[in-house]
């Protein structure tokens, strides 16, 4: 990794979901495509693109089972412990609405209700994710949607993943369907003869998935558009080098584009963690992914001051933040833009990806700064309600239209002032 120091420009921001030409051209064609032909469409891509020749789109109920009877009951238990950390971890999410009534009557409120339905995205391809399942779902059913759906590209024989299926399983989810990129997209958007639409879109996916969940956004809800993972540590000479290291390729194999950087006031440390994450590198399966993400968007900064790091940290807003330092938790209370903060030796990144139950769908390109983990919060509404009372009518019915007035808006006027008139030509 390449070592240098910290001056007054640092950025991990990059074009999220830009797209060429061509593609953002594609997109739209196949969702034109789906949205005219539905399930025909979906089929045809999905013998394109996945290789896959499907009968149906949706999984039958005894491929779930089976799944579930193929994995390993050890990871069956696993998968089920860490959806018990993340169900517990979300329950606190959860929210009532409220009413601030006057003595006369009269009252104020709001509402809150879950959307009616969801379509998580899971992606395939070079790897498969229960964990995103766990995520996804959990937030939705603690929130109270009533109808949840789940999407998800084939390998070549037709099937999902076993770690897949079985995470629906364990979750009670049973509308499961084969189908990945924009195509998916498009199907969850607007509905095939197969696939009823949805109220809103969650899960990562490809530049193609991106892509179409900016197209259809505004004709259904999506969670957020997220770029390539990224990770970020602080860290002083209390830290282990390999550690680091390996903590940094955690991410760094999820995509060439990932991210990842160390902020350090230790050159002596900077130096070993750059060889220890070399050495590392060349073991990994996905050496392949790795090493592109580390020689293009790895990085080594070293500060003057834990405060210069400190502010750094801060204006990367990076998805992940990891703190081994001496007393992290100071530390991590300066901290004001992350997606997630992980503190101390053995909070290390994947702990959160899979198991102490906070959400791993997380902003990505430094939009931290304004944006938030996936929560049961993404799947609330919340409604406004008035009543308002004669006597409250009364009270401020003048108020009213004279500020409706001075915005110049007439008609808002005359409709609260309407009431005064019926009365008066009823006496």
């Amino acid at each position: 990794m390449k070592i240098t120091q910290l001056g007054s420009e640092i950025s991990i921001r990059r074009t999220i979901a830009e797209g060429t030409e061509q593609q953002v051209q594609a997109v739209k064609e196949i969702i034109a495509t789906v949205r005219a032909e539905g399930d025909a469409a979906l089929l045809r891509y999905t013998e394109k693109w996945d290789g896959a020749k499907l009968a149906r789109l949706r999984v039958a109920p005894e491929e779930i089972s089976e799944a579930v009877e193929r994995l390993d009951p050890q990871l069956l238990a696993d998968l089920t412990e860490a959806a018990d950390n993340i169900r517990r971890y979300h329950e606190s999410q959860k929210q009532e609405g409220y009413k601030l009534e006057n003595s006369d009557g009269s009252y104020v409120a709001q509402r809150v209700t879950a959307i009616e339905s969801a379509g998580l995205y899971v992606p395939g391809g070079t790897a498969a994710y229960p964990s995103s399942v766990l995520m996804n779902v959990i937030p939705a059913q603690v929130a109270g949607v009533g109808r949840i759906v789940l999407i998800s590209p084939p390998g070549k024989d037709g099937t999902l993943s076993d770690g897949v299926l079985a995470a629906a399983h364990i979750l009670g989810i049973d509308e499961v369907y084969k189908s990945g990129g924009a195509q998916a997209i498009a199907a969850l958007a607007y509905g095939t003869e197969s696939i009823a639409a949805v109220d809103k879109i969650t899960g990562p996916g490809n530049m193609y998935v991106a892509l179409a969940k900016r197209e259809v956004n505004g004709d259904v809800a999506i969670d957020m558009i997220a770029g390539p993972s990224e990770i970020a540590v602080i860290a002083d000479d209390t830290a282990y080098p390999d550690e680091v290291a390996a903590d940094l390729l955690s991410q760094a194999e999820h995509d060439p584009m990932a991210s990842a950087v160390l902020l350090t006031t230790s050159r002596s440390l900077a130096e070993a963690v750059s060889k220890e994450v070399q050495k590392q590198a060349a073991t990994l399966p996905r050496y392949s992914i790795v090493q592109p993400a580390i020689q293009d968007h790895g990085m080594i900064y070293i500060g003057e001051t834990l405060e210069q790091v400190i502010e750094a940290a801060n204006e990367l807003a990076p998805e992940h933040l990891e703190i081994m330092t001496e007393d992290a938790e100071a530390v991590a209370d300066k901290i004001r833009h992350a997606g997630a903060i992980f503190i101390g030796r053995y909070s290390s990144e994947p702990v959160g990806d899979y198991f102490a139950g906070t959400n791993h769908v997380l902003p990505t390109n430094s939009t931290a700064r304004f944006s938030s983990a996936l929560s049961v919060y993404d799947f609330l509404k919340r409604t406004s309600i008035i009543h308002y009372s004669e006597q409250q009518w009364q009270n401020s019915k003048e108020k009213i239209a004279r500020l409706a007035r001075l915005e110049g808006l007439e008609g808002h006027a005359r409709a609260v002032e309407s009431r005064s008139w019926k009365k008066e030509t009823q006496l």
